[in-house]
């Protein structure tokens, strides 16, 4: 989290000083363009800073969930849980059906991660109407779990080594088995557990492993850019989660 707050302070303080080039703000103390300048290679050394920060390595242990079967060392994560007054099958029901047009800002910040640029159907543009976890499996994300009512577990590289293609199809013990350098893989599951009569609490966690300095630095620039905009996506599917499940009751 301090990378990503480094990252951001740089990136506004950058944005600040480009607006001042234009026309100096002299209510913040900026009178000349040089001080606007001054004010973007500021920000420029903090993102770059914010990116070079090292991420080190967590582990799961003693490993109790289908996703740490998966990736039990990471060195990038986000953790969100949510409390469903309903019970565990018809959370997990919610889970597999709910879409990207039930999960305010889903569209708009997955378009905003691609650039605004035009791409083929994936999780960064899911049809409408189609189950969000159905289009990523379909797509670019490979089901590596499925406990149903408890765990759905899916992963997906993010880096790969360049001219790298799979041979055959992978499978989940293949994901499992990936550690030659170059790589980053990601994955995120849905966790159930009873929370008292006819409620469950939600999480969901993502995480990523980079098997090599190089491929860390890679996840690193762009895991600190897009991890608030990731944050939020993932707090408004739990929050459509849980009014799926709610209303079905």
């Amino acid at each position: 989290m301090f990378a990503v707050f480094v990252v951001y302070l740089g990136l506004i303080t950058g944005f600040c000083g480009l607006l001042s080039l234009i026309k100096p703000p002299s209510w913040l103390g900026i009178s000349t363009r040089r001080q606007a300048s001054y004010l973007v290679i500021a920000g420029t050394v903090n993102v770059v800073v914010g990116w070079s920060l090292p991420a080190k390595d967590l582990r799961a242990e003693p490993p109790h969930t289908r996703l740490d079967e998966f990736i039990p060392v990471y060195q990038f994560n986000e953790f969100h849980s949510i409390r469903v007054n309903a019970p565990r099958e018809k959370v997990y029901d919610a889970i597999k059906a709910v879409t990207a047009d039930e999960i305010p800002l889903f569209r708009a910040l997955t378009w905003i991660r691609r650039g605004g640029r035009p791409s083929p159907e994936g999780i960064l543009n899911p049809s409408h109407g189609a189950p969000i976890l159905d289009v990523a499996t379909r797509t670019s994300f490979l089901q590596l779990a499925e406990d149903p009512g408890r765990e759905t577990v899916i992963g997906t590289d993010v880096v790969v080594p360049r001219g790298w293609h799979p041979r055959l199809k992978p499978t989940p013990e293949d994901f499992k088995n990936v550690h030659e350098p170059g790589f980053a893989l990601a994955a995120m599951n849905f966790r159930l557990e009873d929370a008292g009569p006819g409620a469950t609490a939600v999480t969901t966690e993502t995480r990523i492993f980079a098997t090599d300095r190089s491929a860390r630095r890679r996840v690193a620039a762009y895991w600190r850019v897009i991890y608030p905009g990731s944050s939020l996506i993932r707090y408004m599917w739990l929050r459509a989660i849980q009014r799926r499940a709610e209303s079905h009751l």
